[in-house]
């Protein structure tokens, strides 16, 4: 374990601007997660300087636009004295230059849930978890707490639309997205471990990550550890949890915890109805059991499962006191995040829209979103994260892929494979993928960036058509160059 506890000068554990060091470096600072967090320090006065293997859109926009300055590659010699470094993403690497200079220089390392459990995260932590919903929901969460003027420090692993993702306060309140990946490559710890709740919004759970955690058990182990962080005298109003996720309920009764429940069921405590969704984005009741007061709701975010992170939401701000009508005002006013169903550009020829969804399960609800509101041709292009390449996680494909008409396998982004591994059980390529998913619908495997953008630009010819990349990376520049042909064409 290579990370350090900070020397009582350093000690800051409730984000206090006093006694903050002068100077925080980022070792892999492009990432989603690490660059809203070099935001959050920035804006609470720190020096802020980072280095990552590359910068792209739209993280690199945001750290430009904050000053923070950051350099590519891993350059020992421009790092310096900082006070403490946070080493994340492609930065964790033992024998990553930066990594080793640090360690040889005395200065202050750690992992990136450890700098937000000792600089964010607050008295009351509220950690947002589960496989799908937690950004949008922390994000969203936070906004209306912001509103009702709780002032939250916050992190969400999404940049959201028009406001930054992380902050640091004076408040006592704090809304984190909680991952449920390692800390680091030198810790298999999960990163929200590290997050100490008191509250905990639980969205939907569905065995990910088969890298880290082998069987569905391993999955539902670590969530239920985290549940034993929140005191079980507390649990009763301060887990709000999902019932519309089977898993989720599995964890829950496992752990006998009395918890606020929302969901589609008739029997939950927040339940939501009448959901409509449209281009413009959604429609929908919410029914608080008590006393069965009906709450007119309107959000502006695309997706139908949005109705359920919306609610789930409304539910935790209700029981930690937020007024109805503050929530419903924020609700209607929160925009979305970027690469959630973000619709990137539009034409007579057909629509390009960008979601974060590395996953089967988050493939399927992106398509099956789009597919409600678009009547032409849909072409997904799809390149899943390391869990979802392991060969033990094939059979989540199952008809995953069903609500698109056309599947393009781009070549998949390079992975260091360890010399040990079989041929079994090694990492899916791009070509396998495609067989996989071929069982179910059309499926193209191009390895040739140029020439994929080239094919799914010819397939659109309609207004309600629509390309979605599918995937957590930034496709090698793909989803801008289908925006322009769709432009120019």
């Amino acid at each position: 374990m290579y990370s350090m506890t900070l020397p009582p000068s350093h000690a800051m554990s409730t984000g206090s601007a006093a006694n903050v060091p002068k100077h925080l470096h980022i070792i892999g600072i492009c990432g989603v997660g690490t660059g809203a967090l070099a935001v959050a320090f920035k804006r609470a006065g720190w020096k802020v300087t980072g280095s990552d293997k590359g910068f792209y859109p739209p993280v690199s926009t945001t750290l430009t636009e904050a000053g923070i300055s950051y350099h590519a590659g891993w350059h020992p010699e421009k790092v310096g004295m900082p006070d403490i470094v946070v080493a994340g993403g492609a930065g964790t690497s033992l024998q990553n230059p930066e990594v080793m200079y640090v360690k040889e220089k005395g200065i202050p390392l750690l992992s990136f849930a450890e700098a937000i459990g000792q600089f964010l995260v607050k008295k009351n932590s509220i950690v947002c978890v589960g496989t799908w919903g937690k950004t949008t929901s922390s994000a969203l969460l936070a906004f209306i707490m912001e509103r009702a003027g709780m002032a939250p420090s916050f992190f969400s692993g999404g940049v959201a639309v028009g406001r930054d993702a992380g902050q640091i306060t004076e408040s006592d309140w704090s809304v984190v997205e909680g991952d449920e990946y390692q800390a680091a490559i030198w810790d298999k710890k999960a990163k929200f471990f590290y997050y100490k709740p008191t509250h905990l919004l639980l969205t939907a759970i569905s065995w990910d990550h088969a890298d880290l955690y082998p069987t569905e058990a391993d999955y539902l182990k670590a969530f239920e550890k985290l549940l034993d962080q929140v005191p079980s005298s507390l649990r009763e109003k301060r887990v709000v949890a999902c019932a519309d996720s089977p898993f989720v309920k599995i964890l829950l009764a496992n752990k006998h915890v009395q918890h606020v429940s929302y969901g589609k069921d008739s029997s939950t405590d927040y339940r939501y109805e009448n959901v409509s969704h449209t281009k413009a984005g959604l429609s929908f009741d919410i029914i608080h059991a008590p006393d069965a007061k009906k709450y007119a709701i309107v959000s502006p975010m695309l997706g139908a499962y949005n109705a359920e992170n919306i609610t789930g939401c409304f539910a935790m701000a209700r029981e930690i006191g937020i007024a109805p009508e503050v929530a419903i005002s924020a609700i209607k006013e929160f925009a979305g995040l970027k690469r959630r169903l973000e619709k990137r550009g539009e034409s007579a020829r057909g629509t390009a829209i960008d979601t974060h969804a590395p996953t089967a399960d988050k493939a399927k609800a992106g398509l099956e979103s789009v597919r409600e509101v678009y009547k032409g041709k849909i072409v997904a292009i799809f390149e899943p994260n390391i869990g979802g390449r392991q060969r033990a996680s094939q059979a989540m494909y199952a008809g995953a892929f069903a609500a698109a008409d056309l599947v393009l396998i781009p070549r998949l982004t390079k992975l260091k494979i360890d010399a040990t591994l079989t041929a079994e059980t090694q990492p899916l390529e791009g070509d396998e993928l495609a067989k996989i998913l071929g069982k179910d619908t059309q499926v193209r495997y191009i390895e040739d960036d140029e020439k994929l953008v080239n094919e799914a630009v010819q397939e659109m010819t309609s207004k309600e058509d629509v390309v979605i990349f599918l995937g957590s990376h930034g496709f090698r520049g793909m989803i801008e160059a289908v925006v322009e042909k769709l432009k120019t064409n």
